[in-house]
């Protein structure tokens, strides 16, 4: 979530700016106000900086497996739009894939994060 020293930090910042009398209150208010900032920041749907770039990390990844497959997918259909007419005296192996299994493994592997 937002670090202590920054909720700490704003609190201050919003006790400073009260009026005087209510900043005689002193610490009780100051309390009131950290419990109030730390309530409504947890119902937020936030992540925490950490959880964030381990995300981002895992987009990466994602994004360059799938810019591989693209380009996989992009030679095949050429290959399979290409005449298929071989000469008289040659006969043309046929094509088969590579195994996709290593390449296009799913986000959700042991290897990646969630």
């Amino acid at each position: 979530m937002i670090d202590a020293k920054k909720i700490e930090q704003l609190a201050r910042q919003i006790h400073e700016s009260m009026p005087k009398g209510i900043r005689e209150l002193g610490d009780d208010v100051e309390k009131k106000i950290r419990q109030t900032i730390q309530a409504q920041l947890t119902r937020l749907d936030v992540v925490n900086r950490e959880e964030f770039d381990v995300q981002t990390q895992v987009l990466l990844r994602t994004r360059e497996k799938l810019a591989v497959l693209e380009q996989r997918l992009t030679a095949l259909e050429n290959q399979a739009a290409a005449p298929a007419a071989p000469t008289a005296g040659t006969a043309s192996a046929p094509v088969t894939p590579a195994p996709a299994a290593q390449a296009a493994s799913e986000p959700g592997d042991a290897k990646d994060p969630v």
